[in-house]
């Protein structure tokens, strides 16, 4: 098992934030991780949500969401059955209307696939830190799209 950590604050709200990474569909606007994603399930998005996420090196990856307490947390596991794990964001508000987000990814490969350890070793906390600094940089860009979070009005 491979567990990376990493903390960060966004200087944005908590619910724009948790809404940014709920809607998996939306990751291709921001991720150089994630070349295209949709969502798979009808309704609100929440626990049991399901998407289709392609994740660089290895393809489609169906995902669900799980551990689903609005703004709090969630956490993106794959479904598949040679890796288990995910990617769980915890938010917690700061002052000044900042987001802190604690980023867990845990990479479980199974069978066979336990052979391939060192490479998710490798590849995870590069992963971890890719996807914080795209996903602070599109919500503080002013340019975030994030369903339900009227857009970010600045003067120049």
């Amino acid at each position: 098992m491979a567990v990376f950590t990493m903390t960060q604050v966004i200087n944005r709200p908590v619910a724009e934030v948790f809404n940014a990474v709920i809607h998996l569909e939306d990751f291709p606007k921001w991720s150089p991780q994630n070349p295209s994603a949709k969502r798979v399930s009808d309704g609100e998005i929440g626990e049991g949500s399901r998407f289709l996420l392609e994740i660089k090196g290895f393809g489609m990856v169906p995902e669900v969401l799980r551990e689903f307490e609005t703004n709090r947390r969630v956490r993106v596991v794959p479904d598949l059955k040679t890796l288990s794990g995910g990617h769980r964001f915890t938010f917690t508000p700061e002052p000044g209307n900042r987001t802190r987000i604690d980023h867990e990814l845990e990479m479980t490969p199974k069978g066979i696939y336990r052979l391939m350890l060192p490479m998710f070793l490798f590849i995870g906390k590069k992963t971890v830190r890719i996807t914080a600094e795209a996903l602070r940089a599109y919500l503080e860009s002013g340019q975030s799209t994030v369903p339900g979070v009227s857009p970010r009005v600045t003067s120049g």
